[in-house]
């Protein structure tokens, strides 16, 4: 019995510190492989067609505004107003009828001021792979900006080097508090979910489809720009 006992012991500690380990090699890969590639200047984000906003709820459970939603649409409204980007792509979860990311983050972007023709809607972007992934694949871009706060878009990055795809990202302001903790907990097994996804089980997007290309507006934020 005390043998037994002794071997659980070894097993247990061992185990928690290849746990540790492979979390600290996820989050090592997943910074490295954003590293030169983030900005929180929008004067310095690299100019490029599109960006890749990616969605979240846009209230707490709670019924309170959440803000990671909020600073993610006041970054993406922003560099369409500074001219970094041509148009918008809201990625999201569209679960069901009463839970549409895409569509709530159509209504904020208008709110600020963003027009609709300038806004191009993915109801597919289930997980932050499937909307990397569908960037590529769907709307047929190589090269974009993601949209997010820096723990999510250093992941992304991450996903989208891994497939020859040119992404560079804005950063949005963090919520602070409680909330912030909890999503960046959650990133640690996100970062480890993502390496798996992309070395071990070369996960594919739920769902693709056919190509959509993006139709630019024909008055272009960068018209003066060029």
């Amino acid at each position: 019995m005390f043998r037994t006992l002794l071997i659980l012991r070894h097993v247990l500690k061992y185990g928690a510190l290849l746990v540790v380990l492979v979390i600290f090699l996820s989050h090592s890969v997943v910074r490295s492989a954003a590293e030169g590639r983030v900005y929180t200047e929008v004067s310095e984000v690299p100019v490029a067609s599109t960006a890749l906003v990616l969605g979240t709820s846009r209230y707490s459970r709670n019924g309170t505004p959440n803000r990671f939603f909020t600073a993610r649409m006041d970054a993406a409204a922003e560099l369409l107003a500074e001219r970094r980007v041509e148009a918008l792509v809201v990625s999201g979860d569209n679960a069901h009828r009463s839970y549409n990311e895409p569509a709530a983050m159509v209504d904020a972007l208008q709110e600020r001021g963003v027009p609709r023709e300038s806004i191009v809607p993915d109801y597919a972007g289930f997980r932050t792979l499937d909307s990397v992934i569908r960037m590529q694949r769907v709307f047929l871009q190589d090269r974009f900006i993601i949209v997010s706060q820096r723990f999510h878009v250093e992941r992304a990055i991450f996903i989208a080097t891994a497939h020859g795809i040119d992404a560079y990202a804005y950063v949005a302001k963090d919520a602070s508090g409680m909330a912030q903790l909890s999503v960046r907990l959650r990133e640690y097994a996100a970062r480890v979910q993502a390496l798996l996804d992309i070395y071990v089980f070369h996960t594919e997007p739920h769902f693709l489809g056919p190509p959509l290309p993006i139709e630019f507006p024909i008055s272009s934020p960068l018209d003066s720009a060029s």
